[in-house]
């Protein structure tokens, strides 16, 4: 009897420490919509308070230059898939203002799920069809990875309709409690799968207009409804963080707080930073325009990553990063491989998350597309803004592009070069004095052009799933074409 008791505490003490070891991470994305980069306190907001993400940031890592897309549907495809959304396969062969995901696409949870994580969407999707009701049931998230999904469809724009998995639940659910039942659903989710590993993906529908809080925060923030919002985000998302914590989960988790691009400056009083307590839109604060464009302001966004002992506590990362990355980074931290069947655009960035600056590539670069065109790339702290007239004609519909300032939509004649590190609100043009950093960022831009694609060419890596006779010579975005008028 005495040597089975001691054959079984050696065991216990041998095999307990390894187990604990071995088992991969738990990774929590935290996804706002439209929250630009200055409107959390830790990021420089004067008048909206988030005490849960500053100190979020404290006991981790702020990214200073975190990209995302310029609206919604491309910004979670690039999310998911880890490319640039032009790149990415359509149902029909289609390319669409936002991206109907093939289900051949592998998505983030897709590849984690395969490593054995449990997987859960809690929020807005918008990568089935922009619409509460036309989109297309066989692209949503329990056909693309995850075994769990609470929340919409797309965007809040005027109703929400509630899904739990595939059955529609609530029909123009009251959106003042959105954030809170999806935070609910989160917490059950981590409670459920505390023993083994899980990715817990919170893309919420706030700070989306139509904008609502619960009667707990509305009329509370001194920046007014908007700011209401902000802060019971910053409310809920310091509920999962203390869920964590419960269950002794916190050091082997990541926690990822983003947006998923700058501030919808359109629901501002003259489509400036929003400011005023009536202003529905948020700020980007020193950076320039917002949501809708490709200046700094419409894809650099405020990200916060913790993981205790994994990410070191207080420190500030002002390499380039983007949404593409997180596939890639999160697949090797969890044990397993990004697809190799085709090109990836991120890259794997672990070395920032453990705050080894100084093995950041050099060479590193970042193409802003705005839905079909590559309208700039920046490389190092130089970024080049492409040729374009005002109102380009291939934008369709958006050619003119009424959700940011007039100013900001005035095309350019030549190239624009700004260097980031003295001039973050891009106000003037340093062409002539860098001419060859200027002919560097153009060669970059061509090769990126030929690989991904642009609006009067199909990229080489370009994908199409779909049984087609041959290859568009164009992206074919049938949403951008402007239908003639009928006449009389």
């Amino acid at each position: 009897m005495k040597r089975i008791l001691a054959g079984f505490l050696a065991v216990l003490f041998v095999v307990a420490p390894v187990a604990g070891v071995d088992r991969p991470p738990n990774f929590v994305v935290l996804f706002v919509d439209d929250l630009g980069y200055a409107d959390l306190g830790c990021f420089g907001s004067p008048d909206i308070r988030t005490p849960r993400l500053d100190a979020l940031a404290e006991e981790g890592m702020r990214f200073t230059h975190f990209y995302a897309q310029p609206i919604c549907g491309p910004s979670r495809t690039a999310l998911m898939t880890g490319c640039h959304p032009l790149r990415v396969a359509e149902k029909g062969n289609q390319k669409q203002i936002h991206p109907v995901v093939h289900t051949k696409e592998i998505t983030l949870a897709e590849v984690l799920k395969e490593k054995g994580y449990a997987t859960g969407c809690f929020g807005k999707w918008d990568m089935a069809g922009h619409s509460q009701t036309d989109f297309h049931p066989g692209l949503m998230p329990n056909h693309q990875g995850f075994d769990y999904f609470f929340g919409t469809p797309s965007s809040n724009d005027q109703y929400v309709d509630l899904y739990r998995n595939e059955e529609r639940i609530e029909e123009k659910a009251d959106m003042s409690m959105l954030t809170k039942r999806h935070t609910d659903d989160v917490i059950g989710f981590i409670e459920k799968h505390k023993d083994g590993p899980f990715f817990a993906y919170v893309p919420y529908s706030m700070v989306h207009t139509r904008l609502d809080a619960s009667p707990e925060f509305k009329g509370k923030s001194p920046r007014g409804l908007y700011g209401d919002t902000v802060e019971e985000i910053d409310y809920n998302c310091g509920r999962i963080i203390d869920k964590l914590e419960e269950l002794g989960l916190t050091e082997n988790t990541y926690v990822l707080f983003t947006s998923d691009n700058g501030p919808w400056l359109i629901k501002n009083k003259d489509r400036l930073d929003g400011t005023l307590p009536s202003d529905h839109g948020g700020s980007a604060g020193e950076l320039r325009s917002g949501k809708v464009s490709t200046w700094e302001g419409g894809v650099r966004v405020p990200t916060i990553l913790r993981a205790p002992g994994r990410v070191p506590a207080g420190t500030e990362c002002d390499k380039i990063a983007a949404t593409i990355d997180l596939l890639p980074t999160f697949a090797k931290l969890a044990g397993t491989e990004a697809p190799t069947d085709r090109v990836i655009d991120g890259v794997d960035i672990r070395h920032l998350f453990a705050g080894d600056f100084e093995e950041a590539d050099e060479n590193r670069f970042f193409a802003y597309y705005f839905i079909n065109s590559l309208q700039a790339v920046r490389q190092g702290k130089w970024k080049l803004h492409l040729p374009r007239p005002p109102n380009p004609p291939w934008l369709g519909p958006f050619s003119r592009n009424n959700h940011i300032a007039a100013a900001d939509w005035q095309g350019f004649a030549e190239p624009f070069l700004v260097n980031l590190e003295s001039d973050p609100g891009e106000t003037r043009s340093v062409a002539g004095e860098n001419p060859e950093v200027l002919e560097s960022l153009l060669q970059l831009a061509e090769k990126v052009r030929a690989d991904i694609g642009d609006h009067d060419r199909v990229g080489e890596n370009m994908r199409f799933f779909d049984p087609m006779e041959e290859r568009p010579a164009r992206p074919p975005f049938p949403h951008l074409v402007r239908r003639p008028k009928p006449k009389g």
